[in-house]
């Protein structure tokens, strides 16, 4: 058996320290935005040289709160991909806001720069770009945008932790960055967690507000706020992994480099071309064929998975409200791309077996 994640054999890896770890925080008795919870923020803040790090209670907390905090409400548009996780979308309906799909880059599966402006009317407050599967967005051109019609950039980091831009940081390109710690992530704690970064004080001084039931002082609230904070013992389970987190992306490529020697004339592997730092949260491939080597994966109890099947704007929940809309390259990715087992710890003789599988299958 092949699995997509190997999350136990990363926790026996690190079972002494994350044990150690969890044990400290509850004999603590400090839970809730206890010391691990700072010294997380800190160290994450420093590690993605951003100017706050602010942890919450899960991925699209981060992006409700993010939305939130940069004054999006009901009657705004905020542009976004309609080839990504729900939550992006979500988070900008809870918001009273409508989301507005531009098509992707047939190359990275990222939002395309070149379609966003011509969505851009005077309703628009904002641009949520998501970096999917590990795939540093095109940020250079949608930044422009963002200065030139006076919009808020939000990076959907979900995917992304640790993927870099010309050396800059996925999650500090634009105002607010939103991360995700479920646990498959590249980054993953033992339960939900989230985290935003902040390019300013203010927004930070937000976000904190915000996360923690509209709270500056206990007792006293100034906006209506929620219950979104990282737990104690979950921030001391990331503290350990982040030290790991540059060894965890370079096991994660290498497993992905391998795959495209093996796969590339047979496939459409994942586009690198050296601007940004793919971290392959997902390696996902395009074929035509993808029920045949998927049927085959799993005669070989191999896994597999399509990320994602269905683009937001065909969803049931937003069907009627985009019934017209057709955004032909995500519809043909989605149609056509599977996602293949890749986590750090996974041995060649895995990677070459997933490969051979898929070689039986298309070529004999």
């Amino acid at each position: 058996m092949i699995p997509m994640v190997d999350l136990k054999t990363q926790y026996h890896t690190l079972k002494t320290e994350i044990d150690r770890a969890v044990l400290d925080a509850i004999e603590s008795t400090q839970f809730i935005l206890g010391p691990n919870v700072s010294a997380f923020e800190q160290e994450t803040a420093a590690y993605l040289d951003a100017k706050h790090a602010i942890s919450c209670a899960s991925g699209t907390d981060a992006l409700q709160l993010a939305i939130l905090a940069a004054g999006i409400k009901a009657g705004d548009e905020v542009i976004t991909t309609p080839f990504t996780f729900i939550a992006t979308a979500e988070a900008i309906c809870y918001a009273g806001a409508t989301p507005v799909f531009v098509d992707i880059d047939p190359k990275t599966f990222n939002i395309d720069p070149a379609l966003i402006e011509a969505a851009i009317t005077p309703r628009t407050k904002a641009i949520i770009p998501v970096h999917l599967f590990g795939q540093p967005a095109d940020m250079a051109p949608i930044k422009a945008l963002c200065l030139k019609h006076q919009l808020v950039l939000i990076e959907d980091c979900a995917q992304s932790f640790g993927a870099a831009i010309n050396g800059t940081m996925t999650g500090t390109v634009g105002s607010l960055g939103c991360f995700s710690f479920f646990p498959s992530k590249n980054l993953g704690c033992y339960g939900d967690g989230g985290l935003v970064t902040c390019a300013t004080d203010e927004l930070a001084e937000q976000i904190k507000v915000l996360r923690n039931h509209g709270s500056r002082i206990r007792y006293h609230h100034s906006v209506i706020g929620y219950n979104s904070r990282l737990d104690d013992i979950q921030a001391a389970i990331l503290r350990v992994k982040l030290k790991r987190i540059d060894e965890f992306n370079a096991g994660r490529r290498r497993v992905a480099h391998l795959y495209s020697e093996l796969l590339g004339d047979i496939v459409t592997v994942p586009h690198e071309d050296g601007t940004g730092t793919h971290v392959y949260h997902q390696y996902t491939v395009l074929t035509d064929r993808r029920d045949l080597i998927m049927a085959k994966l799993s005669e070989k109890q191999i896994s597999s998975a399509v990320y994602y099947p269905i683009p937001l704007h065909k969803q049931d929940v937003f069907a009627d409200a985009y019934a017209g809309l057709t955004l032909p390259v995500a519809e043909d990715v989605a149609s056509r791309c599977m996602s293949l087992p890749v986590y750090p710890e996974m041995p060649e003789e895995s990677v070459r077996q997933v490969a051979q599988t898929i070689r039986e299958a298309l070529v004999g």
